[in-house]
């Protein structure tokens, strides 16, 4: 589903895969414009937002309080520094790496295989992570990475 104002999981913000998207989700709940359902938040604990603010050591909910009074993506992400930790460059590295991975031959290859079904791409080989879903069913069904 096309989401205006949604960038793409693979755009990074301080060399970080995913966060902006999560920054963007949040952005468009608090302005009335995601979609009612939309995976948004730590509801499930597997949920991306919720692995990226474990990741950052941020609770979610305060990332929203903060994210409510404004700032760039990188005055954000420094503020997740200060409140939480700031990952070193190996651990960016493997973050980057599971997360463009999810969902090919690991615990989630089901659900992803189950979304593809469920929104017509069950025949697309090319489609393995979730990170290709995102892309593919927010766009014309091509898959391109940043």
């Amino acid at each position: 589903m096309k989401v205006p104002g949604l960038r793409s999981p693979y755009d990074k913000v301080g060399g970080i895969v995913y966060f902006g998207r999560m920054l963007d989700k949040i952005r468009l709940h608090a302005a009335g414009q995601l979609p009612e359902g939309y995976n948004l938040g730590t509801r499930v604990w597997t949920w991306f937002d919720a692995r990226c603010t474990r990741f950052l050591a941020v609770e979610y909910e305060a990332l929203v309080q903060r994210m409510l009074h404004g700032g760039t993506d990188e005055e954000i992400l420094a503020w997740c520094y200060e409140h939480g930790r700031r990952p070193s460059e190996e651990d960016m590295e493997i973050w980057n790496d599971f997360m463009m991975k999810r969902g090919w031959r690991d615990r989630s290859s089901a659900v992803v295989a189950e979304y593809k079904r469920l929104h017509g791409f069950a025949h697309r080989d090319d489609i393995q992570t979730a990170f290709e879903f995102h892309v593919a069913d927010e766009s014309s069904g091509d898959i391109a990475t940043s």
